[in-house]
């Protein structure tokens, strides 16, 4: 996918993320990790660090070196979503109690995410 087409996805995504209430927090996980992936691709796109169609799916999936290589480039924005995707088993395919809270979270790194993502230093 073009870079373009990520910030556009993501951009969606996180205005659908405003129609959300505090009871919707499994949806809000899931939301802040399928943004944070098209922004973590925006970001490594404009930067060349990956092709169209190099796409991260999850963190979790990625080799080790590519892992590595993207982390160079953006290990604070891979970290953040990282973490998000670590709250998903647990709150959204888990019962662990602190749902509302780990939806929080994930939208602050979220926050994190798709401002570096912009940073025209990108």
């Amino acid at each position: 996918m073009k870079a373009g087409n990520h910030r556009l996805k993501a951009e969606n995504i996180e205005r659908s993320l405003r129609r959300l209430g505090a009871q919707d927090w499994e949806m809000a996980i899931e939301a802040a990790m399928l943004a944070g992936t098209h922004w973590a691709n925006y970001a490594l796109h404009r930067r060349g660090v990956t092709v169209e169609g190099e796409d991260i799916v999850h963190t979790s999936m990625l080799v080790v070196n590519m892992l590595r290589k993207y982390s160079i480039a953006e290990g604070e924005l891979l970290n953040a979503l990282a973490e998000i995707e670590e709250l998903r088993p647990l709150h959204v395919r888990g019962d662990i109690p602190g749902g509302r809270q780990a939806a929080a979270r994930a939208l602050q790194l979220l926050r994190t995410i798709g401002e570096r993502a912009r940073r025209p230093d990108v």
